[in-house]
C-alpha cells in the first residue's frame, strides 16, 4: 500500500512539474501572438492584457519588410545547412562506431570532433571572416552555410555515434556477407534504422541555422541574400521602434520552425531518448 502511495505521488508531483515547465513555454509564445497586434502605447500600458484594438496591419507590415522578403533566404541556408550537417555527421559518426572500419586512434578523433563544442562561434568570426574573404565566399549564400556546417557537425556526431553504438552489430556482418560494401551498409542498414536519430539532429540544426543572427550579419551585406534575423532588424528605428510590428515579426519568424516540431516531434523524442542513454 505504501508503495502504491509513493508511485502515485510521484507521479502527480512529475505531472505538476511538467504542468508548470509547459506553462512557463505556453504564456511567453501567447503573449508574443497578441502583442503583436498591439500599438506602441497600448503595448506599455497594458503590456499583459488584450489590445484595445487588433492591429493586424502589424502582421501584414512584419510579413512585407521582415519576414517574407527574407524567407526564401531563410529556407535555403537552412534546408542545405542542415541537408549537409546530418549527411557528413552521419558518415564520421558511422566511421566512428562501425567495427570493420576500426583504425588507431579512432577516440582521438572523437574527441578532436567533439573539441568543437568548445569553441564559441564570437571567437572565431575574424578568422572565418579572412578566410571567407580570401575563398571569395563572403557576401554569398556559402559564407553563412558553411560555418554553420562546421559549427553544428560536433553536436550531431556525439548525437549519431551514441545512437549508432547501439544498432546491433549483426546487421552489419549479414550485409557484409551479402557483398554489400561500407558505404552499401551505410545507405541500406544505418541510415533507415537511424531515422529517429537523424530526425532529432536535422531538427536541433535547422533551429540552430533559422535563428542565427551573427554570422548573417557579419558575413553578408548584400540585403537580397540576407535572412529573417536580418531582416528583422529593418523594423527597429533610429529614433523610434514599432514594438507591435517588431513582435510580430518574431512571431512569424518562428512558426515555421514550430509547424516542423510538431511533424517530426515523435522522431524527435524517440532520438533524443535513444541516443542519450545507448553508448
Amino acid at each position: 500500500m505504501n508503495r502504491h502511495i509513493k508511485q502515485r505521488t510521484l507521479k502527480i508531483i512529475t505531472w505538476i512539474f511538467l504542468s508548470l515547465l509547459s506553462l512557463m513555454i505556453i504564456i511567453p509564445l501567447c503573449w508574443m501572438v497578441i502583442s503583436g497586434f498591439k500599438s506602441n502605447g497600448d503595448l506599455f500600458t497594458n503590456s499583459f492584457g488584450f489590445p484595445k484594438e487588433w492591429l493586424v496591419g502589424n502582421y501584414t507590415l512584419a510579413w512585407k519588410v521582415g519576414v517574407g522578403k527574407y524567407f526564401v533566404n531563410s529556407v535555403l541556408v537552412t534546408v542545405v545547412s542542415t541537408v549537409l550537417t546530418v549527411f557528413f555527421s552521419a558518415m564520421a559518426a558511422f566511421a566512428l562506431t562501425n567495427h570493420r572500419l576500426a583504425f588507431k586512434g579512432r577516440q582521438v578523433v572523437f574527441v578532436f570532433i567533439l573539441a568543437g563544442l568548445m569553441l564559441a562561434p564570437q571567437v572565431s568570426v575574424i578568422p572565418l571572416f579572412k578566410m571567407l574573404t580570401n575563398l571569395k565566399l563572403y557576401n554569398t549564400y556559402w559564407a553563412m552555410i558553411v560555418p554553420y556546417v562546421a559549427f553544428r557537425i560536433p553536436f550531431a556526431v556525439f548525437l549519431m555515434r551514441a545512437y549508432f553504438l547501439g544498432l546491433p552489430v549483426s546487421l552489419d556482418d549479414a550485409a557484409y556477407i551479402d557483398g554489400c560494401n561500407s558505404f552499401g551498409v551505410f545507405r541500406k542498414i544505418v541510415l533507415p534504422l537511424s531515422k529517429p536519430i537523424l530526425a532529432s539532429a536535422a531538427l536541433l540544426t535547422a533551429m540552430y541555422d533559422w535563428n542565427e543572427f551573427m554570422m548573417a550579419m557579419i558575413f553578408t551585406s548584400n540585403d537580397a541574400i540576407r535572412t529573417i534575423p536580418v531582416g528583422v532588424m529593418n523594423l527597429t528605428g533610429t529614433l523610434r521602434t514599432e514594438w507591435g510590428t517588431l513582435i510580430a515579426a518574431l512571431t512569424l519568424s518562428a512558426i515555421p520552425i514550430i509547424i516542423v516540431f510538431f511533424i517530426f516531434q515523435k522522431q524527435f523524442v524517440r532520438g533524443i531518448a535513444a541516443g542519450s542513454i545507448k553508448g
